[in-house]
């Protein structure tokens, strides 16, 4: 169907239509003339295509409420009125994107999927969901989801008196988001920026003030802006656009905008004002300097940030040059602001960074493991250096960099989710704020185009002016370490259970009984009939998927790979990590983590940053461990160099790498010494942040050979050794040169590479015209033996609110081998028993078990306000999967959904990431088509069967958790507690 501007269809009007190049294709603006809803259709040819409403919701305090709601509505509608269609479409749908966000202005709920039939059924559910949701007539549902009062005993003291607590799921989110030092100085930087509207709250909600909502203000919030004027509609790719207007128009939105309008009049006639949004204001200029917020976390999460107002939205072209100027003064440590401050001895890290989507985008410079006191010397140096650079000092060559940099990322587009859903947040960062800006940040071309032009003209020498050296909008904020011995938090619930009564603690029990009991009760299957389904039959045959192949004619031997790259080129090295020592393996990483940041024989560190920025998509150097069950040790170990670029640029893509792996000089051990300690901080505050992830490979240390030397590169032992190595890295530095150096001549070497590569003929041919990646060879000999795993049972205390419990085992232990049954049992496990126990019941945002083909199983649990009850459940999880009996059409859905995530679609880089992947663990794309062959044909008794193996893991009692230390100790599990940024 063609549409033109003026059209009316399926009540909507077609107000503009304008070529995209940026998505191939053309965006139509719509109009649903009887609702107000407004619609964005972005039409190409992508197969993946998507769906997602969003509405405009500035908070006006913190307590969360568009975060709740945006949990709360996906819990039941009117037409699906079982617990959690959400979950079901997780189990059964083949969704290839399905999710809810809020923004600090606006909640926004995308899907995605590949197929058509499947597409219109999310987009029917969510819709439903937004505009008839069940929370008018469940409590529980806010209850669960938002915050509620618990009675709760100490694990360790069974006998002793129970104490209130709140609990639910966005309550423990934040919980976990608040201990993140970053975060809480965002918020506070926000809001000393704009103290006079909505961006000064917390639109998360704060674990303080979220249990302060009522059910009635989180019931009269969402009649307030979960309204059709007030939401924003976007379809994306190769869509039937007829049949969905009609679908939109006669299932949802006519019929609703008439329960609207008989709504809006029954208020007027009671004489009630009409509902409207909450205001979003622009904010005054304004100075907020010296701003500190104190919070009980460790010292070393000391941090301090500046932030600058840029402009308004609509300057668009303005906010895309802030970023580019902050990428190429703050982008790399030889970025010159970025520089200074290290220089300056001020932190450990600097970034700077651009919040966008907002009504006023900002720009951000922020200093982590602040070390200096002195309150001036940062806003000092700041001005200091952005001066010289405004009156002449600012490198072009920089700023061309960063927007090559810049025009490749938009080029390749891979941002990890489907494009339809990127493209739909895209729009929204203007579209929400302006009628007429629909596309506005869609479009990027003419920005670079005009940029390109402007570096020469004094644009970013006027722009440092404006936004940083004359701006009347900024603010500088710090949050400060200060140990605290109860929490005011802990002190204002404490003091609400002093004033409660007998009667009033009663309530609060029999409270949490009914929301058990609701939370217990199953769907009824009249409930679950009106979901709607997908047969296999839905699934089809495999997506046909590029071949890859080892080429031996090429100077190493090549993974070729016939993946279409649009002009671009992935290139890859593979080296041999087995010639490693075991205690070699840190400073591998050490290496690994310093190569590209250096100077080498033909250039400084800072000519070599500005050659990466300007001609490659990006370079990256890391060890890692890809587990291969097909060799008797059962890992292979390696090195790897990898870069992108265009395919105009092969000659740079090739001999970038190789001369930072030959000629690479590392005798200025006080640029090491920067990158060390960023490391460090990060990985400390991933500890806190993503704990699950560090939990999980924790624990696979305790049984699998593997683990342990990936936990030496990269996990706690690496930690430990960083740690170790900073804390004397004067007296260690010159051996520390000379070690890197010999270790970088033994690992690099041409007679231990393989080579990946993905691009067009013409490239590889004109690649391998180099010739050998290093041109010297040696004798490969094997030095790596790594410790035998051990367990140990470890809870590391981190500063967080939170848990985060793992445990596992190795599969091979329980003779299982691998098969697709195992990804089914892990969708049925993830998403229904533990969902329920752990999430549902526990209050823990996340959870999940993994079953990989190389031989771990493991459960993971998130941002988990308990222990014990979460070890409890993954111990009962195997007699429930054993004794699970879905019906017929549930269990399908199972399959369908391991299925399409299975076929998910994949960009080129992840594809090939994916292929090397495969081939360094003794896999081969026969394997790939078996187990989703087993994942088709699994039945019902060969899940069950893996039951048994699954017991056999959970008696293992593997355990690892990291976490807050209260939960720990209250615990009734043993485990040895271990204070991992404190130990010595």
């Amino acid at each position: 169907m063609e549409l033109k501007v003026g059209d009316e269809t399926c009540g909507f009007s077609v107000q503009s239509a304008e070529p995209l190049r940026e998505i191939d294709g053309t965006a139509y603006v719509m109009r649903h003339e009887k609702s107000g809803a407004r619609l964005l259709y972005l039409k190409n040819d992508d197969a993946n295509k998507s769906f997602s409403i969003s509405f405009k919701t500035p908070p006006k305090d913190d307590t969360g409420v568009f975060h709740i709601l945006e949990h709360s509505v996906l819990c039941g509608s009117d037409r699906f009125p079982v617990k959690e269609p959400f979950v079901n479409l997780l189990k059964s749908s083949m969704q290839t994107f399905l999710n809810a966000m809020t923004f600090p202005d606006k909640t926004m709920y995308p899907v995605a999927s590949t197929n058509d039939q499947d597409l219109m059924n999310l987009a029917d559910v969510y819709l439903d969901a937004v505009l008839h949701p069940l929370i008018y007539s469940k409590p529980e549902t806010f209850q669960q989801e938002g915050w509620h009062f618990e009675l709760q005993r100490d694990d360790a003291r069974p006998d002793g008196p129970r104490s209130l607590a709140v609990n639910g799921v966005v309550y423990n989110e934040m919980k976990g988001v608040m201990s993140d030092p970053s975060s809480v100085l965002a918020d506070a930087l926000q809001a000393s920026l704009f103290p006079d509207t909505a961006y000064r709250f917390e639109s998360g909600g704060t674990p303080e003030a979220i249990p302060t909502l009522t059910y009635e203000r989180f019931l009269e919030e969402h009649r307030r802006h979960y309204a059709l004027a007030n939401s924003y509609i976007i379809l994306y790719g190769n869509l039937d656009i007829q049949a969905m207007l009609a679908f939109l128009d006669e299932k949802h939105l006519s019929p609703a905008a008439d329960e609207e309008a008989a709504r809006a009049k029954a208020r007027a006639e009671a004489g009630l004002e009409a509902l409207a949004p909450n205001p979003l204001d622009r904010q005054a200029p304004c100075v907020a300097d010296a701003v500190t917020v104190k919070m009980d976390t460790a010292p070393e999460n000391a941090c301090k940030a500046l932030g600058h107002v840029i402009g308004d939205v609509a300057e668009r072209t303005r906010i895309v040059a802030a970023g580019l100027l902050l990428d190429a003064v703050m982008g790399s440590n030889e970025a010159p602001l970025k520089r200074a401050l290290l220089d300056a001895g001020l932190a450990a890290d600097a970034i700077g960074y651009v919040v966008d989507s907002i009504a006023q985008p900002f720009a951000v410079l922020e200093l982590r493991g602040l070390i200096e006191q002195d309150g001036d010397a940062f806003k000092r140096i700041v001005r200091e250096t952005l001066s010289e650079l405004a009156e002449g000092g600012l490198d072009h060559e920089l700023l061309r960099a960063s927007l090559s940099h810049s025009e490749f990322v938009m080029r390749e587009h891979d941002f990890g989710v489907a494009d339809g859903v990127v493209l739909s947040m895209a729009a929204m960062a203007g579209w929400l704020y302006d009628d007429d800006m629909a596309t506005s940040y869609l479009c990027y071309e003419d920005d670079f185009a005009f940029l390109r032009t402007a570096i020469d003209e004094g644009y970013f020498e006027d722009l440092i002016r404006d936004v940083f050296l004359e701006s009347e909008h900024w603010a500088c904020v710090e949050v400060k370490p200060e140990a605290q011995e109860t929490s005011p938090e802990a002190v204002r619930i404490a003091t609400l259970q002093e004033a409660m009564s007998a009667e009033d603690l009663a309530a609060v029990d029999a409270d949490l009984e009914a929301l058990r009991a609701a939370q217990d009760a199953p769907d009824t299957p009249e409930a679950l009939a009106m979901l709607p389904h997908l047969s296999l039959a839905d699934v089809g045959a495999a997506p046909a998927e590029p071949p890859y192949r080892l080429e031996h004619g090429t100077p190493v031997p090549c993974l070729r790979h016939d993946v279409p790259t649009h002009g671009i080129l992935y290139a890859s090295w593979f080296f041999d990590a087995l010639p490693l020592a075991f205690e070699d393996l840190p400073y591998a990483s050490v290496l690994a983590l310093v190569l590209g940041k250096l100077d080498t024989a033909a250039h400084t560190a800072s000519e070599l940053d500005t050659l990466i920025n300007g001609s490659l998509g990006d370079l990256l150097f890391f060890i890692d461990v890809h587990e291969n069950t097909s060799v008797k040790r059962g890992f292979t170990p390696v090195f790897t160099a990898s870069a992108s670029a265009l395919e105009d640029n092969l000659d740079a893509a090739f001999e970038l790498p190789r001369e930072i792996l030959a000629t690479t000089d590392f005798s200025n051990t006080g640029r090491i010494r920067d990158i060390l300690d960023q490391r460090r901080i990060s990985m400390e505050q991933a500890f806190a942040s993503s704990g699950h992830s560090y939990a999980t490979a924790r624990v696979a240390t305790y049984y699998l050979p593997g683990a342990v030397v990936r936990d030496a590169i990269g996990g706690i032992e690496f930690y430990r050794f960083l740690k170790a190595l900073l804390a004397d890295f004067d007296e260690r530095a010159a051996e520390l040169s000379a070690r890197l150096d010999a270790l970088a001549k033994r690992l690099f070497n041409d007679g231990a590479c393989t080579a990946s590569f993905a691009g067009s003929d013409a490239a590889h041919a004109a690649y391998w015209a180099h010739g050998e990646p290093l041109g010297r060879r040696a004798e490969v000999v094997p030095a790596l033996v790594p410790p035998a795993p051990c367990k140990r049972n470890e809870a590391f205390v981190v500063p967080t609110d939170v848990c985060y419990v793992a445990l596992g085992d190795r599969r091979a232990a329980a003779e299982a081998p691998y098969c697709g049954q195992w990804l089914v049992a892990a969708r049925m496990l993830s998403y229904d028993y533990l969902w329920n126990a752990v999430r549902v019941q526990g209050g823990a945002y996340g959870v999940g078990f993994q079953a990989t083909r190389s031989g771990t199983m493991r459960f993971h649990s998130f941002r988990d306000p308990h222990l014990d009850e979460t070890l409890a459940a993954y111990r009962d999880s195997a007699a429930w999967l054993s004794a699970f009996e879905p019906d017929e059409q549930e269990f399908e859905g199972f399959v369908v959904a391991t299925a399409a995530g299975f076929d998910t679609p994949l960009k080129a880089r992840s594809l090939v990431r994916r292929q090397d992947g495969e081939w360094l663990g003794g896999k081969t794309p026969e394997h790939r088509l078996r187990t989703r062959s087993q994942i088709i044909g699994a039945t019902l008794d060969s899940v069950h069967a893996v039951a048994a193996p699954l017991a056999a893991t959970i008696e293992a009692d593997n355990v690892c958790v990291f976490g807050n230390r209260a939960i720990i100790e209250a615990a009734a599990t043993p485990l040895e507690v271990i204070d991992l940024l404190r130990e010595s």
